[in-house]
């Protein structure tokens, strides 16, 4: 959590807005990956990679 404090304070600081769209879909990206390791829908997930 002390990292997104960090994040947040030092694009808020440096006013790098620019960083938010890129990290939020990283993030989304990221855990669509870890949901569909486990689940039935892999095989259709992976497809769109």
């Amino acid at each position: 959590m002390s990292l997104l404090k960090e994040l947040w304070a030092f694009m808020k600081v440096r006013k790098k807005w620019w960083l938010l769209p890129i990290i939020v879909v990283l993030m989304l990206v990221g855990s669509l990956l870890v949901f569909a390791q486990g689940s039935a829908l892999a095989p259709f997930i992976y497809t769109i990679f």
